[in-house]
């Protein structure tokens, strides 16, 4: 009877918390609080771009760090075939950007697939359109892919066992 007793408190406990971790000063779906600012951790100081080339979405390279020189630009590393991060991720980018059309145009928003097998630049267009056309996305080979990983100081992505279709790749879920 005891241990039914504590389970009832931590369900209970746990429900309480549950309940009350939606209660914020934002609109649901709204970035910016009551104070009209952005939420979340404030970066002092941006992180240097890193300078790698890959392949664009029209098959030309890309040198990243000169094609966004003098622009915000949001790096995420992803993959299109991602069931969850990813995609929660490029929506909240875009619903951020589309709230605020002065920032939407001095932003690049740059999407690098950790996932050349499966990924070629048009399945990588293709998704990224549900998103925004202006996206820029990026490919090559998996020591390209390295190279560009290691640049910025992320963690090489892991590729699961690809003769199964369903593989999951795990990677960084920085922007």
């Amino acid at each position: 009877m005891k241990s039914w007793s504590s389970a009832n408190l931590v369900m209970g406990i746990l429900m309480l918390v549950l309940m009350t971790a939606g209660c914020t000063s934002a609109e649901p779906g709204d970035p910016l609080g009551s104070e009209g600012v952005f939420q979340g951790v404030e970066v002092p100081e941006p992180s240097p771009k890193p300078s790698f080339v890959l392949t664009d979405t029209a098959g030309d390279p890309y040198d990243f760090a000169a094609a966004t020189d003098g622009k915000l630009t949001l790096l995420y590393f992803g993959y299109t075939f991602c069931p969850d991060i990813c995609p929660v991720h490029l929506a909240q980018i875009t619903s951020v950007l589309d709230r605020n059309p002065p920032l939407r145009e001095n932003t690049e928003v740059v999407f690098v697939s950790v996932d050349p097998e499966r990924d070629s630049p048009e399945v990588i267009r293709e998704y990224l359109n549900g998103f925004s056309e202006d996206y820029v996305g990026l490919t090559g080979s998996a020591e390209e892919l390295r190279t560009a990983e290691e640049a910025l100081g992320v963690p090489t992505a892991i590729i699961g066992d690809t003769s199964d279709p369903d593989y999951l790749v795990g990677h960084t879920s920085q922007v």
